[in-house]
Parts: C-alpha cells; structure tokens; sequence
C-alpha cells in the first residue's frame, strides 16, 4: 500500500497561487480576481471523455460567463499538445473552446491542488473541479475517477447556490435550483424560534428547520 500523502487544497481558504502557460498565454490565479474562476483538470488530451467534458463546458460557457465566472482548463500535456486537441475537437465536432486550458507539464498545478492521485494515475490528473470566488477563495471541490465524466450542468447549479448564499446570508437544500425555496439558519434564542414557528414569512418543519421563498 502506498504511504504518500495527498495534500489537498481546503475550502474558505485562498486557492494555491499559480501561474503557467496556456493556450492564451501565461496564466495566473491572480489573473481572476473579482471574478468566479472555475478551474478543472482531466487525465489527458485527446481522451474520449475528457473530450465530452469540454464540449460540454464549451457549450455551457455563455450561461458561466454571465454568472461572472470564467472557465480554465487544466492537464499535464503541452500547450501544442492542448492547441491540436482544440482544433481536432472544432473539425471532429464543429465546437471552439472558448476558454484557456493550462500547459501543466510540471506538474506544479496539479500538486498544489491535489490533482495527481497514485492510486489513478501517477502522472495524469484526475477530473477534479475547483470553484473559486471573486477574492480567490475555494468554495467547493469535486473529484471525479478516470472512467467517468463530470455533470456540467451540476458546476452551474453549484455556482448558482454559492453565490445566491452569499448575497442573502441562507442556505440551500439537496437539488436546489433558482427559484426554490432556501433555507434560513436555525433560531439562535428561545425567543427566535417562538416567533419564527408562527410566523407567516416562513415554512417551518420545526424551530431549526425553516425555508422561504427569496
């Protein structure tokens, strides 16, 4: 059994710094300040589905962008290696990549996040996702096996969910989707929950367990 220690990145903390090439030249995390930055690493280019993974970014990178949030790609493969995987994916499947995918042949990135998992693979990068705020703190992570591909459609609902606690101080419930009811922190007195429990501004199960609509 191998004894090597993963060191993963932590959530509410600043996101591990980084800076190096890309398919649109040098990047760095600083690069995304005052912006949502969601930064995503897969095995390899030119790999079936890592190749639905991005088209389905891709596709969905209009609805990310105007929920403030960039998209950044990222694999241990050069940047000539990432440029004609673009282009094969644009003749093959008629879809430009609109976003930067990180040349990580260091391997730097991918230690810093935590990317490289022995029992996978000791030189490829999981399918891991890291979404990071405006000030460049991680907010959440996800980490997919080799075999099977990431629901894009669950980064956005994600993404939603973040930034809709952060603007109203709640919390959402298992699927919550825009324009669900939310989920209100629990009664800090006595007093509090009294009121809360017959109160018309809420939905109470019970004193800790109130939704509302926003």
């Amino acid at each position: 059994m191998s004894n090597t220690t993963i060191g993963l990145p932590r959530l509410n903390e600043p996101a591990p710094e980084f800076t190096a090439p890309s398919t649109d030249g040098q990047k760095s995390l600083s690069d995304y300040k005052g912006k949502w930055l969601i930064l995503f690493s897969h095995p390899a280019d030119f790999t079936p589905v890592c190749t639905t993974e991005f088209i389905a970014f891709a596709k969905a990178s209009d609805k990310f962008a105007s929920m403030g949030c960039d998209l950044l790609g990222l694999s241990i493969d050069s940047t000539h290696s990432h440029i004609a995987w673009m282009r094969n994916i644009k003749e093959k499947f008629n879809v430009d990549i609109p976003f930067p995918i990180l040349d990580d042949l260091t391997m730097n990135v991918a230690n810093a996040y935590g990317m490289i998992h022995p029992g996978a693979a000791d030189t490829s990068a999981v399918r891991a996702t890291f979404i990071i705020d405006p000030q460049g703190i991680l907010r959440a992570m996800a980490y997919y096996p080799m075999s099977n591909g990431r629901s894009v459609d669950e980064f956005l609902r994600l993404l939603s969910a973040l930034q809709t606690s952060d603007e109203h101080a709640i919390a959402t419930p298992e699927g919550w989707k825009k324009g669900d009811k939310v989920i209100v922190p629990p009664a800090k007195t006595l007093e509090e929950a009294n009121k809360r429990m017959s109160s018309s501004q809420y939905e109470c199960t019970d004193f800790y367990f109130c939704k509302k609509s926003l």
